[in-house]
């Protein structure tokens, strides 16, 4: 048995890290622009990318460099995801955590990673420049939330949890995390940046399947606009100072972050007023039902309707028949289609009166609701998250670059 507490102090809640946010004049009007985190004891940074074939230099370089030795240090820079800029961006990279080490020698084998906009080198000289207001011993009250406020691009609010917990032998342990996210978002992460810091005294032969597991469960599942960036990373960092852990507490407790972190990010979707549950049951197997909730929450069609609140199941209807074409197994005959908990459709019969649709469009306004769509062929189940796609989000992304 455990018990777990919301705590504050995001990713500065666990012992042994510090975290802040500067300015470099990335965004300009004295905006916080680099985020970064220090472990104050060099541990192994366990990381999950993106399966964009066109990784950014930033994960090169982890992957190169860093990978399976002890880092203390993240640097994090937003408005430029240094992707697409080959091997100049990994030596902009090396250039910048170069100085940062002659400025600050108690870090060791340092991080970086990016977000922003793709196609353009790093502006290396003022990130260079603000490697010096980088303060390794103060952990103030404030200093988690700017360091979550460090990291974001379009999003509309900072995204940070902290959570404590307390095992059946009194022991306890803390995990903290901070995210960025709110569009390019697809299926299999999200355009996304997750850092998690923790103190509990973790099997090392353990982290990397607990931490695939849960994201399987958390940030796999989203999606804003159906497009897969180059740049989405998923870092857990461990003190071990606690000498406390539990496999089970442990991995409840990270899913729970996770899966809040996840559902921030959704809520967060440039543009969107709400979030929708696609949950797929039913199908051949889990995979099936996997792609069809993926089919779902990524069809433009299906998430201008929500935008609109318009209850077209119509479109639902089609998009499960066009996975279909990809080898979907789906029959007509067999398929019940609910919005909010309402029947629509059921093995060939049609309850969508007008009564019920006002009734599904009432709903329909609410911050989130759930889409069932039962395909009646076997025993697969999935369920995927996603939002409405209106004006703002091409508001948004027709002028990123601005």
């Amino acid at each position: 048995m455990f018990e777990i507490l919301s705590i504050d102090g995001g990713v500065c809640a666990a012992q042994g890290f510090v975290a802040d946010g500067i300015c470099a004049d990335l965004k300009g009007d004295n905006k916080l622009d680099i985020g970064y985190i220090y472990m104050q004891k060099p541990c192994k940074v366990y990381a999950y990318f993106t399966k964009n074939a066109f990784k950014a230099a930033p994960l090169r370089h982890f992957l190169e460099y860093v990978q399976d030795k002890e880092s203390n240090f993240i640097l994090i820079n937003t408005k430029n995801a240094n992707a697409m800029t080959g091997q100049e961006g990994i030596e902009d990279i090396k250039e910048i955590l170069a100085k940062l080490c002659q400025i600050h020698q108690e870090v060791q084998n340092p991080i970086m990673c990016s977000t922003g906009v793709i196609g353009i080198r790093l502006p290396k000289e003022k990130i260079i420049a603000a490697l010096s207001k980088i303060r390794l011993d103060i952990k103030d009250e404030g200093a988690n939330k700017r360091a979550a406020e460090a990291i974001m691009t379009t999003d509309s609010f900072s995204k940070e949890v902290a959570l404590m917990v307390k095992l059946e032998n009194g022991e306890s342990f803390k995990i903290g995390a901070m995210a960025k996210g709110a569009g390019m978002i697809a299926p299999s992460l999200a355009t996304m940046l997750c850092f998690i810091t923790t103190d509990a005294k973790i099997d090392e032969s353990e982290i990397k399947e607990i931490l695939q597991e849960c994201i399987q469960d958390s940030f796999d599942r989203i999606s804003v606009d159906g497009d897969m960036s180059t740049n989405d990373s998923v870092m857990l960092a461990s003190s071990g100072l606690s000498n406390a852990y539990d496999r089970d507490a442990f991995k409840y407790a990270l899913k729970m972050i996770l899966q809040k972190l996840a559902y921030d990010i959704v809520r967060d979707g440039e543009g969107a007023s709400r979030v929708v549950s696609f949950r797929v049951s039913g199908a051949k197997d889990d995979l099936e039902a996997k792609f069809v909730a993926k089919a779902l929450s990524n069809s433009l069609l299906v998430k201008t309707a929500v935008f609109g609140g318009d209850p077209n199941w119509g479109r639902i209807a089609s998009t499960i028949g066009a996975c279909g074409s990809y080898g979907i197994t789906c029959d007509e005959r067999r398929l019940k289609i609910s919005i909010a908990g309402i029947l629509i459709y059921e093995n060939g019969k049609i309850y969508f009166t007008k009564q019920e649709e006002e009734k599904i469009a009432l709903k329909m306004r609410s911050d989130d609701f759930e889409v069932h769509c039962q395909l009646g062929v076997g025993n697969g189940e999935y369920m995927a998250l996603g939002c409405d796609l209106g004006y703002e989000y091409v508001k948004i992304n027709a002028d990123y670059r601005s």
